[in-house]
Formats: C-alpha cells, sequence, structure tokens
C-alpha cells in the first residue's frame, strides 16, 4: 500500500497513531490468551468447564466490587503512571501462569488479573479524555476500537496457530502474551507523552476537594447503567445468536466464522465513520436511538430464522449479525462522547469507576438472561430483549440531562 493510502487508513497526529500502535499491541497480547483459555485452563491448569466459568465468575466480581476505588486512584497517582504500573503487573502475571495448578489457584490468579486489568483500563481511559482535546477524543478512540479489533484478530490467528501444534505449543501461548504485553507497558506506554492536569488548581487534592464524588451525580450513575444494557449487544454477537444458530435454525455451523469475521471487518472500516456522530451529547443521544433501533431489527430478524430453511435462514442470520453490529458502533460512539461531555475533569478516574460499573455488570447479568430469553421463550423472548434495549436507550435521555444539570450545579469545567 503506498504512502498516501496508510494516511487514509491511519488517524491524522502523531499520538493517536502511537496509540492505534498500542492498541493493536495490547490486543493482540490478551487475544493470543482469550482464543485459547478453553483449552489451556482445561488440559494445562486441569480445570473443569464448571470450575473455569466459577473462576471466571468470581474474577468478574472481584472486578466489580473493586471497580470504583480502581477509578479513583487514577485520580490520586496519576493516569499515566497507573497505566504503567498496571500493565506491567499484567505483564508479570502471565508469566505466573505456567505455575498455576488446580481451582484455588486458578481463582486466585484470574481475580489479581482482573483488578490490574480493571486499573490499567480505567487509566487508560482517563489518559485518553485528558490528553486530547475534546474535538479529537470521540475520533480517537474509535482509531483505537477499530485497532483493537485488528489486535484481536492477530491474537486469534497466533492462537489458532498455536492450538493447531499441540498441547506443547499451547502451554507457551501466556508466555507469549506476557512477552507482547511487556513491550507494551516498557517500550510503548512508558514513551506516551505525560497528560498535564487540566483544571489549574494547587495539589490534587484541591481539585478532587472541589468536585463531588462521582457516585453523587445521580444522572451520569444511571447513564453508565444504561450504557451497560446496550452493551450487552455483546452478548448477542458472541453468546446468544450462536447457541441460536446451533440450536434452533438449520443453519451450517460453519457460518459462525464468517459471522464472526463480518463482525471485525465492519468494526474496523466503519467504527471511526459512525463515530462522527457523537460530537457533543445531543449527537451522543442520536447515537443511542440509533444503536436501540439496530437492537430491535436485529432482534425481529433473527427470531424468524427458526422457522426458515437454508439460504433464507443463512441470509437472515448473517443479516441479524450485522444490524447488532450496527447497534454496537452506535454504542460504543455514545460511550466515548458521553465520557467525554458528562464527566467533572476534575475527577475523571471516578466518573470512569462509575462508567465502568455498567460493563462489569453486564457479563453477570445479560449472558443467563439473554439465553433463558431466546431459546426458552423464542420469538417471545427476542421481543423481550428488544424492549429492553428501548427501555434502556429511552432511560438514557433524561438521564443525560440530568447529568448535565449535575455538572452546572458543581461548577464542572467545560470538558
Amino acid at each position: 500500500m503506498s504512502m498516501q493510502g496508510w494516511r487514509r487508513i491511519l488517524p491524522p497526529t502523531v499520538l493517536e497513531r502511537d496509540l492505534v500502535y498500542q492498541s493493536v499491541l495490547s490486543a493482540f497480547a490478551t487475544g493470543t490468551f482469550l482464543t485459547g483459555t478453553a483449552v489451556y485452563f482445561t488440559q494445562v491448569v486441569g480445570l473443569t468447564g464448571a470450575q473455569v466459568g466459577l473462576g471466571m465468575s468470581v474474577a468478574a466480581l472481584v472486578a466489580l466490587v473493586l471497580q470504583i476505588p480502581m477509578g479513583r486512584l487514577a485520580d490520586r497517582m496519576g493516569a499515566k503512571p497507573l497505566w504503567v504500573l498496571s500493565a506491567a503487573v499484567e505483564a508479570a502475571l502471565y508469566f505466573v501462569w505456567p505455575f498455576i495448578g488446580g481451582l484455588v489457584g486458578y481463582i486466585a490468579m484470574l481475580s489479581v488479573l482482573a483488578v490490574f486489568e480493571s486499573a490499567g483500563r480505567n487509566a487508560r481511559n482517563v489518559y485518553r479524555l485528558a490528553v486530547f482535546s475534546r474535538e479529537q477524543r470521540v475520533r480517537s478512540m474509535a482509531y483505537q476500537r477499530a485497532a483493537r479489533n485488528v489486535g484481536y484478530t492477530l491474537g486469534a490467528g497466533a492462537s489458532g496457530v498455536a492450538l493447531g501444534l499441540g498441547l506443547s505449543a499451547v502451554k507457551l501461548i501466556p508466555l507469549l502474551t506476557g512477552a507482547l504485553l511487556v513491550i507494551n507497558a516498557i517500550q510503548v506506554i512508558t514513551r506516551l507523552p505525560a497528560i498535564e492536569r487540566p483544571v489549574p488548581t494547587a495539589t490534587i487534592e484541591d481539585a478532587l476537594e472541589a468536585a463531588p464524588a462521582a457516585w453523587r451525580n445521580r444522572g451520569f450513575v444511571a447513564l453508565a447503567m444504561g450504557n451497560g444494557v446496550l452493551a450487552s449487544n455483546q452478548v448477542l454477537l458472541n453468546v446468544v445468536v450462536p447457541l441460536w444458530l446451533v440450536s434452533r435454525t438449520d443453519a451450517p455451523h460453519t457460518l459462525l466464522a464468517w459471522l464472526f469475521g463480518t463482525n471485525t471487518v465492519l468494526a474496523v472500516l466503519l467504527q471511526v465513520r459512525a463515530s462522527r456522530v457523537a460530537d457533543s451529547v445531543n449527537g451522543c443521544l442520536r447515537a443511542v436511538r440509533w444503536s436501540g433501533w439496530a437492537f430491535v431489527i436485529s432482534c425481529a430478524i433473527i427470531a424468524v430464522t427458526h422457522q426458515t430453511v437454508g439460504w433464507v435462514s443463512i441470509l437472515l442470520i448473517w443479516a441479524g449479525h450485522v444490524t447488532i453490529t450496527g447497534a454496537e458502533l452506535w454504542q460504543s460512539a455514545a460511550d466515548w462522547g458521553f465520557t467525554s461531555e458528562l464527566s467533572d475533569h476534575r475527577r475523571l478516574g471516578d466518573y470512569q469507576g462509575i462508567w465502568g460499573l455498567g460493563y462489569q455488570i453486564e457479563p453477570i447479568i445479560f449472558p443467563a438472561l439473554y439465553t433463558f430469553l431466546a431459546l426458552q421463550w423464542g420469538t417471545v423472548g427476542w421481543a423481550v430483549i428488544a424492549v429492553i434495549a428501548v427501555a434502556a436507550a429511552a432511560a438514557m435521555h433524561p438521564a443525560a440531562r440530568a447529568a448535565q444539570r449535575h455538572l452546572v450545579a458543581v461548577g464542572a469545567p467545560a470538558p
């Protein structure tokens, strides 16, 4: 590809490009491990499928409990130092995986890893909000989201090669992940520029004292929960639709690979374009409405495929997957816009801690709920799923206005 062609794909500024490279590298690392977890945990660590699920549930609960403290730590410690520390510890923990055996060690390891992943994610998000201008934030995050999809694809490919080579290669997967994360921490994140405090106060304590805690912004809390509901598009994409295809339709199982491939390609090609709508609170609410409607259309399409046959089933499932990808793209755009426009920038870490609660609750509630509704209730269940999404999208409108009023009332600086 020519230099001009690369310029069309990559973001325009050096810092945005550096964060794109970081996104590809970190997603490559974690994607390698995630793809091979089922085989690694059962055949190397020696766990049953039920034990693997139990450990993931415990780790998710630990991350949920510590979500807000980890966000506040970014305010106290600074976003970049916490990001570097979390990334370095996360890398070191992957080198410990080969020494882990049994259920207790697995749960402990997964829980500690979840804590540092949560801290690093909050710190990274605070860094992205603080380091860019208002006009750059959503665009830069869209580029990074697209880049992470590229990285996860590379990771899945690397893990696939290891799985194909056999158990001896599978044992090396966490070491490869750890090595890539070392590069991510030492060679990439540490070289990013430091961020200046956005509010001219004498000390960090002065800034925190001047701004009420994020949980007092009830509109923002409600908005975070609504965003977590809309983010359950990932549950449809990765859990419910595959189970529905296998158990309720006559579509070939190989279609799943094409569905995931389509989702990745669309996310890479269209995420930046989809993010352009989220340039203000009104624009974010527009993206929320579009995401909600895409949710409804996808549920309506998928719901009828248990009565179709042959190519009709294949085309309808594919169309349903494409529309739920649209819900994902617009929800992501609204997410970035809301956190940029409706966070008190004196307490970015605290606000990120609250915002992350929606994402922490989503994998705890919706996989079981949506799977039950779709597989047990059929068409009625798909209708209920659509209603849940519409209700969340509708509730986010007054929540966003309430969050705006709160920021004005407490004298929050302009974003």
